[in-house]
């Protein structure tokens, strides 16, 4: 992470021939929005003066009380890599504050800056690494999206095959360009699937990072002449799109998590925090799995957790502890998808953890057979639990679980149960092609 103080920045700006900064933010559905100034604005905006109509976004206020203002963090300036080398292009991602100078309830970021602030003052430091998975579609004739590829390779497939092995190389160069620190990448399992995996790093440089990343992949795929979607589900019959979470917690610079003297490799807080993951998660379902769309994915028979388990290697688990052990034990979850707001989606299982590791919640035995293989009679006899089946289910959770709530704030719940309510009526509301081809013809 970049140390930069204003003059810093100011140097930067002069000396890479810099003349546009876009000052970034994060809407409450997880979309980056900015405002782009000029260089000769830049002083107005490191002093925390650029302002915009929070009324224009989703989530935010109303129009009587409108006026937010935008507060850089000075630590996230990058040149971005594929603009021209002559009057470059910057961005600095940015927290949103109240005209009054107030940090604002409804900004995403500080949600989890609050989390993690919480998290600091117990003695812990929170440890994230995703796997972030996405498509690379065909684009028609007038260069909009399809769901169509004419690859139709899977797993750690190579070129020819892998049609999106150059688009892919160069999204990694983008973004080791921009600071990350790219540890894999590879195709998935679905034909025009890929994975890019970055460095383990504290919360919010992740989340940062993670916004960084999709801008990257969108703005280089388009360059490819291919459409990156990172749409839950866009595809039936093939696996769908998640973003792992892998976990670990710090203090004094030593991972809580590992337990040499455990069968397992796990200490008693690991446990806890899986403890409370498993109690919380049906609760965090919305915010991990945003969408109608994202139901589509946690459907058995693809590879996404549908039931409610922990396991040291069985992978139909909603929780699994990868076999690196030692000062890389972490705890994956498996559930989220690569629609979810990364700072909700990180404060959430942050909140969910600790309250697992302060009430210290036991999690249930672990579940090591493949869960997919096993009738209904005897999951309910192992007391193994689903993830909600539909978005609106999910928040219904949502709505009994305080926690997640209390995570939020009451300005974010509410709005966010309010946008997911509303698209999940205009979902009920839409007749589907399949709706039109099983019954047109029978009724």
């Amino acid at each position: 992470m970049n140390e930069y103080t204003k003059s810093d920045i100011i140097r930067l700006v002069e000396e890479e021939d810099v003349e546009f900064i876009r000052l970034q933010f994060t809407d409450m559905l997880g979309n980056l929005k900015n405002i782009a100034v000029t260089a000769n604005q830049l002083d107005r905006a490191l002093d925390n003066k650029c302002m915009f109509d929070g009324s224009a976004i989703d989530g935010f206020v109303g129009i009587e009380v409108s006026d937010m203002c935008l507060h850089p963090d000075l630590s996230t300036m990058e040149i971005f890599p594929w603009r021209p080398q002559q009057g470059k292009v910057a961005r600095l991602l940015c927290d949103v504050y109240t005209a009054d100078g107030a940090p604002f309830a409804g900004d995403p970021r500080l949600v989890l800056k609050r989390a993690v602030r919480e998290a600091q003052e117990m003695g812990y430091t929170f440890e994230v690494g995703p796997e972030c998975e996405f498509f690379l579609f065909n684009t028609d004739e007038n260069a909009m999206p399809t769901t169509e590829t004419r690859e139709q390779a899977g797993f750690f497939d190579i070129g020819p095959l892998d049609g999106g092995e150059n688009a892919r190389r160069d999204i990694v160069m983008t973004l080791e360009d921009m600071g990350l620190i790219i540890e894999a990448s590879h195709h998935e399992i679905a034909p025009a699937q890929h994975e890019i995996d970055f460095r383990y790093d504290e919360a919010l440089r992740t989340a940062d990072n993670i916004m960084t990343f999709k801008l990257a992949v969108r703005t280089i795929a388009k360059r490819h002449g291919l459409h990156a979607t990172f749409m839950p589900k866009p595809k039936i019959g093939v696996n769908g799109s998640g973003m792992h979470i892998n976990m670990s917690m710090k203090k004094d610079g030593k991972n809580i998590f590992e337990d040499t003297s455990d069968p397992n490799g796990l200490s008693r807080e690991a446990y806890w925090f899986i403890g409370g993951l498993m109690k919380h998660i049906r609760g965090m379902a919305a915010v991990t799995n945003p969408l109608v769309n994202s139901y589509k994915r946690l459907v058995p028979g693809f590879d996404a957790p549908v039931y409610i388990a922990w396991s040291t290697a069985n992978r139909s688990s909603l929780i699994r502890i990868p076999a690196t052990g030692g000062s890389g034990t972490r705890i994956e979850l498996r559930s989220p998808d690569s629609a979810a707001n990364p700072y909700l989606t990180l404060a959430v299982c942050l909140k969910a953890g600790l309250d697992g590791i302060v009430n210290q919640i036991e999690p249930p035995q672990s579940v090591d057979c493949n869960i997919y293989n096993m009738t209904d009679v005897e999951r309910r006899a192992m007391n193994i639990p689903s993830m909600p089946g539909t978005l609106i289910e999910a928040i219904e959770e949502m709505k009994k679980d305080e926690l997640v709530l209390n995570v939020l704030g009451r300005h974010i719940a509410e709005s966010y149960i309010a946008a997911k309510e509303a698209e999940w009526q205009k979902y009920r509301a839409n007749v589907s092609e399949w709706e039109i081809q099983e019954y047109l013809y029978r009724y």
